[in-house]
């Protein structure tokens, strides 16, 4: 056992799903030509003022209240300063000794436990921009994602693994699609991180030396950044050497951390309150809105699973990952399907279906009551297992109701045993040396016998039945 002890405090980036920019109506979209989105608050002219986005407020105090933070109903704008060349004011518009939200937490699930992460704050700021380079002698800057608006969620330093940051990653990007205040897509860049890593002798309460790991966007990058990064300040620690404080960048294509630059700390950023915005007045409306939109969240929901709805542990998990597939549970249990067989179905055919059509259960074609009526007729033996699935890629492609496809292409199920046994005994007939071959012994062709009962009914034959027919007809034979 290493004698080191990691210690991780997380800085996350989460971009809001508001249509427009923090503190002006450009669009804050992605994807469109470089340098689209921009006015004149965006590019700094003079006498441009910032007004703030309401919608920004709102999406930060749900967050902070689902995260059982305190909202502080009177908070300050402040400008954090940078020479960087994609802020053309200057400076970023941040929050620093009076954030929006303080303390709460984040329970994240590692190796079965649950762990709560504790907050020291979330606050409100804008995005910068993207500089842009092609490798020649030039660099250009795209404007587009300057002013976004961002949630900054900060943790305290109690991370003690890369996994452990990796888990509690992806707790918050459930969290952040569950309250629908973020797509939390790391590909696009909503959703990424900042981590301070230090390492101390194990059971030593003093920190070590924090190196921080800049915008790292995605999990596996996540884990292996860190990992690296804890391996080589042992290295360092154990070579005798000493951890110099700096931001580093993750390199994915060499694998390894590199420095970036020396780490800054508060005063080299020369906070202070932004003139141009009053201070920001959580009202008794605004927080009433923000309370009101939030939802049963993932744990509370995958508890009512297990102990309302008598899911095991796997599937209540997979019913609550996203909050999409949750509701859409939720509904289909509340027409009246069965819950086990709701979380199999929507868990097997309905989506490999989703994943064929390349489309999401929120876009789903077979509505929760047609699924329900699906199931409920399986249930009730009107249709069997083969019979439900090809009704299933019906209602999948046409929207219809699974009870008017059966009933119109005649599927109900042949559970008549006058009927039954008529056809089974053409098929006995008609395959003596597979007869001659289950007589001698081979029991598995029953198999066999069954496979070509359902053919010739067209999969309509209870399954059930068939068995029972062809084993008492076959032991005939035998006799």
């Amino acid at each position: 056992m290493s004698r080191w002890e990691p210690v991780i405090g997380l800085e996350v980036h989460v971009q809001l799903r508001t249509a427009s920019k923090t503190f002006s109506g450009s669009a804050a979209a992605y994807g469109a030509e470089p340098n689209a989105l921009t006015d004149p608050v965006v590019l700094a002219l003079p006498g441009a003022l910032p007004v703030l986005n309401e919608r920004a407020v709102e999406f930060a105090v749900r967050l902070g209240l689902a995260c059982g933070c305190s909202i502080r109903r009177r908070s300050r704008l402040a400008r954090k300063h940078y020479f960087y060349p994609d802020l053309p004011k200057g400076y970023q518009i941040s929050q620093y000794d009076e954030p929006l939200c303080e303390g709460g937490g984040v329970d994240v699930v590692v190796d079965g436990r649950v762990h709560r992460v504790r907050l020291t704050r979330i606050h409100l700021e804008e995005d910068a921009g993207k500089s842009l380079h092609d490798g020649g002698a030039a660099s250009r800057v795209d404007l587009n994602r300057a002013g976004v608006p961002l949630c900054e969620i900060v943790s305290e330093p109690e991370i003690r693994s890369a996994a452990h940051a990796a888990a509690y990653m992806r707790a918050i990007r459930q969290l952040v699609r569950y309250l629908d205040i973020s797509d939390g897509n790391m590909e696009e860049g909503s959703l990424r991180c900042d981590a301070n890593v230090s390492v101390r002798l194990a059971g030593s309460e003093e920190l070590g030396v924090r190196v921080e790991l800049k915008n790292i966007n995605s999990f596996r990058f996540v884990q292996k950044a860190l990992d690296y990064e804890i391996a080589r300040q042992v290295r360092v620690l154990d070579g005798g050497g000493q951890v110099v404080q700096e931001t580093r960048l993750w390199d994915a294509d060499a694998g390894v951390t590199r420095p970036m630059r020396g780490k800054e700390e508060a005063e080299d950023y020369r906070y202070f309150p932004d003139p141009d915005l009053p201070p920001l007045v959580v009202d008794d409306a605004l927080l009433a809105r923000a309370r009101a939109a939030i939802p049963e969240l993932p744990a509370a929901r995958r508890a009512r699973y297990i102990d309302q709805l008598g899911l095991g542990p796997a599937d209540a998990d997979a019913m609550a990952e996203e909050r999409d597939v949750a509701d859409y549970f939720d509904a289909v249990v509340a027409a009246g399907a069965p819950p086990k067989a709701a979380a199999n179905w929507i868990q097997g055919d309905l989506t490999a279906a989703l994943h064929r059509a390349g489309r999401s259960v929120a876009d789903c074609p077979v509505s929760p009551a047609h699924l329900a009526e699906l199931i409920g007729l399986l249930e009730d033996d009107a249709i069997s297992g083969p019979i439900a699935k090809r009704v299933l890629a019906r209602a999948f492609a046409t929207g219809e109701s699974p009870v008017a496809i059966v009933e119109r292409d005649g599927l109900r199920q042949i559970s008549d045993a006058g009927a039954i046994e008529a056809i089974a005994r053409d098929i006995v007939a008609a395959h003596p040396d597979q007869v001659a071959a289950y007589r001698a012994g081979k029991t598995k062709l029953l198999g066999y016998f069954v496979g070509q009962v359902m053919k010739a009914t067209g999969g309509k034959a209870n399954p059930a039945a068939v068995n029972d027919v062809l084993k008492r007809l076959l032991d005939e034979a035998g006799a």
